[in-house]
């Protein structure tokens, strides 16, 4: 794409590496950056710049942040006998965005796939066990996702945390609020039946 403008058919190639963006996307972004003020445009490379100096996984929960350990791990009004294990630090704020959860986060930074090579020492399964007894932790909350993946995850951590005695649990799941059930598939629903409250 714009062979001709060697910078520009750069910036579209290096757009286009990022999540979620195709070609055509990472286009239309160029050609914003293109047209705003050079003050802008260096603000964002300056942003981008300052954020791969400054921010890394914390020592103890991989969370990233600027200073370790994290504010959450530092935090003393959190309940550190609970950890809330998630999939990616992106998931941490989820979880945390709802203020359902008051205790400490542990991130694995990935979920268990065989297919594409990620055991369980891809993960950071080895820190999670090691934090059990030092923090004195006594329940570990398996936020993983609800896909193949985080369920293998959270099946095999499940059996690696009840056989040291822990109190394992995982977030109920089911049919979202405003839905209709005539439009939710099969298996949320069969989930949400047996996951079943009383009131």
């Amino acid at each position: 794409m714009f062979p001709t403008i060697p910078s520009f058919a750069r910036l579209v190639s290096e757009l286009a590496k990022l999540p979620g963006i195709g070609s055509k996307t990472a286009a239309r972004l160029s050609f914003h950056l293109l047209r705003v003020p050079n003050a802008d445009a260096e603000a964002l490379a300056d942003a981008i710049r300052d954020m791969k100096a400054s921010v890394r996984f914390c020592s103890r929960c991989f969370n990233v942040t600027e200073a370790d350990p994290c504010v959450f791990c530092t935090d003393p009004g959190r309940d550190s006998s609970r950890i809330c294990v998630v999939e990616q630090p992106q998931d941490l704020l989820a979880i945390e965005r709802s203020h359902a959860f008051s205790g400490r986060y542990h991130v694995l930074h990935g979920a268990l796939s065989p297919l594409d090579g990620i055991g369980p020492d891809e993960l950071k399964i080895a820190e999670l066990l090691e934090r059990l007894e030092a923090e004195g932790v006594e329940e570990v909350l398996l936020a993983t996702n609800f896909s193949v993946e985080g369920e293998a995850t959270a099946v095999y951590l499940a059996q690696v945390l009840k056989q040291r005695g822990v109190r394992v649990t995982r977030p109920a799941h089911g049919i979202p609020m405003g839905s209709d059930l005539e439009f939710v598939d099969e298996a949320t629903v069969q989930r949400a039946v047996e996951g079943r409250l009383k009131l």
